[in-house]
């Protein structure tokens, strides 16, 4: 079973980047481009890890955090 990875990150060409890097490596990406979305799939999900941008629209990294 492959480890699930989400990118939380507004910039589209950033988190396109980091997927390719990620999946070459063979883990699942999953990506949300604002915080309040993030939250959503990771409660689906349950990821092993986050990534997630401070500076964000709907919530920020530290509202994701909390």
């Amino acid at each position: 079973m492959k480890r699930k990875i989400l990118i939380i990150e507004d910039d589209q060409n950033l988190v396109e980047d980091i997927e390719v890097l990620l999946e070459e490596e063979g883990f699942d990406v999953f990506s949300a481009r604002n915080g309040k979305q993030g939250i959503k799939i990771a409660r689906e999900i349950i990821p092993e890890l986050i990534i997630c941008d401070i500076m964000m629209p709907e919530k920020n990294g530290y509202e994701v955090l909390q």
